[in-house]
């Protein structure tokens, strides 16, 4: 499965870090692929890393403003013009999608790939990792957003929200009937 993680490509602490080394980790051993944003700073490069080591493939889209921050050694990388293009680039290549913890991008990244959904432009799964509860917040204001009638489906059909990474890749598996 080709897995699509939008995250943020700061240097974070570890309460991040180490639950994406794992996130990283289940993907590469799973023999799964990471498509990202094609940077080798910060959490990108930590997922980039761990995939790697644990002998998964890497897809990276990177544009071409942030070109010099791409990785090299990437199985694949490809330098989209612009992040309209790099957005849609990481969303055609992928079967699935996780939004990890993030800034602006992530969240701009997180809300076009809900609105598409939303609309029936993508049938993917995705999945909202809550790392030490980073998304509580946003959680909490899709669940008002829900309850208020601005959702016109469930919103258990547009995001499966996990607290772990081992639960984020089960629902993957299960979504692509990879697990018995």
């Amino acid at each position: 499965m080709k897995i699509c993680v939008f995250c943020s490509a700061a240097d974070l602490d570890d309460r991040y870090t180490v639950p994406a080394r794992q996130f990283a980790e289940l993907i590469g051993k799973g023999g799964h692929t990471l498509v990202w944003g094609g940077s080798d700073v910060g959490l990108m490069k930590v997922m980039a890393d761990g995939v790697q080591e644990a002998g998964g493939r890497l897809v990276g889209i990177s544009v071409e403003f942030l070109a010099d921050k791409a990785r090299a050694g990437a199985d694949e990388m490809v330098i989209a013009r612009d992040l309209a293009e790099r957005k849609a680039q990481l969303l055609s290549r992928a079967d699935a999608i996780v939004i990890m913890v993030g800034g602006t991008g992530t969240l701009d990244e997180a809300t076009e790939i809900l609105e598409l959904k939303k609309h029936n432009l993508h049938d993917k799964p995705v999945v909202l990792l809550n790392t030490a509860g980073f998304y509580d917040g946003l959680k909490q204001q899709f669940q008002r957003m829900e309850e208020e009638g601005f959702l016109p489906l469930p919103l258990t059909d547009l995001v499966f929200f996990a607290e772990e990474p081992v639960g984020a890749l089960a629902h993957l598996e299960e979504q692509a009937g990879l697990t018995a």
